[in-house]
């Protein structure tokens, strides 16, 4: 890489790590592990800055190489890392209404969001957290536009279902009295 291409190249880390780092958060649910992330794909785009062709749109290629990193990440770390549990984690009462149900409610879509399958997490990410139209999303996972969109449903499906869940199981121990603390 020459001096004008790794000018060229910082300049575009400066001002988009922000966003990228973002999706790699949203990608892995992690702070620390977007980070590793975001490093290992602006890494791999370095190497290949200079082939790059479409110098006006980087970007895709670093989601697509932040997409990438994540599948081969959970590939070789997918072995024992996940608990079942019968229950889902509790909700706070309709009643408290505070920042802290505003974080609860943001983990527990986070915790539902994790437990999609990696392409159905990617393209809600990319569709409802980066506001990317389904032409771009296919073009950034390498799939079709139908692919993005049959992914999109079935992971707002997966995703209803599995904050219902949480919502009833909330219910259930308030009026059980196991939710509440005197």
């Amino acid at each position: 890489m020459n001096t004008d291409e790794e000018r060229q190249f910082r300049e575009f880390v400066a001002a988009r790590s922000r966003s990228l780092l973002h999706t790699a958060y949203l990608l892995t649910g992690d702070w620390e592990q977007g980070r590793d992330l975001l490093q290992t794909a602006l890494a791999a785009t370095a190497r290949r800055w200079s082939k790059l062709r479409d110098r006006e749109q980087p970007e895709i290629y670093v989601r697509r190489a932040l997409y990438h990193a994540q599948v081969d990440r959970f590939r070789l770390l997918s072995w024992g890392r996940e608990t079942v549990t019968d229950t889902l984690p509790d909700q706070p009462s309709a009643q408290a209404v505070d920042w802290a149900d505003t974080v609860v409610q943001r983990q527990d879509i986070m915790a539902a969001l994790r437990r999609l399958p990696k392409r159905q997490r990617a393209v809600v990410v990319l569709r409802y957290f980066e506001d990317r139209p389904d032409a771009e999303i296919a073009a950034i996972l390498g799939v079709a536009q139908g692919t993005v969109r049959s992914q999109t449903h079935k992971a707002l499906a997966s995703l209803r279902t599995a904050l219902t869940e949480a919502g009833q199981s909330a219910a259930s121990s308030t009026a059980s009295g196991r939710g509440v603390v005197a």
